[in-house]
């Protein structure tokens, strides 16, 4: 195998490293996505009142402020999750290049 595609195989393997931590990053994202979501549900039920945890204790809340709040985090969450989608989609395009590269130089 000469050194060009010892290389190849090399930004392959990287390719493949990128591609399981933007998993990992979407999936955390995702989460957080989800719990917002599920927040804002549970302040639609309860229209009495409100607390949210701040460090390591809950301090009441103004409902409206509440779910402003968790809006926002939902649409930050949402763009990330559709970054790191577009960002898997880039690498994992490369990475198939590099392999059909990889796969015509061992025949």
């Amino acid at each position: 195998m000469d050194k060009d595609a010892e290389n190849k195989i090399q930004q392959l393997q990287m390719l493949e490293q990128s591609i399981q931590n933007l998993i990992m990053q979407k999936q955390n994202f995702q989460a957080k996505l989800l719990e917002s979501e599920n927040a804002l549900k549970e302040l639609d039920k309860n229209p009495k009142e409100i607390y949210k945890i701040v460090g390591n204790i809950m301090v009441a809340s103004e409902k409206n402020e509440l779910e402003e709040e968790l809006k926002k985090n939902k649409e930050m969450m949402d763009v990330r999750v559709k970054n790191i989608e577009k960002q898997e989609i880039m690498i994992k395009e490369k990475a198939e290049k590099l392999q059909k590269e990889v796969m015509e130089q061992l025949k």
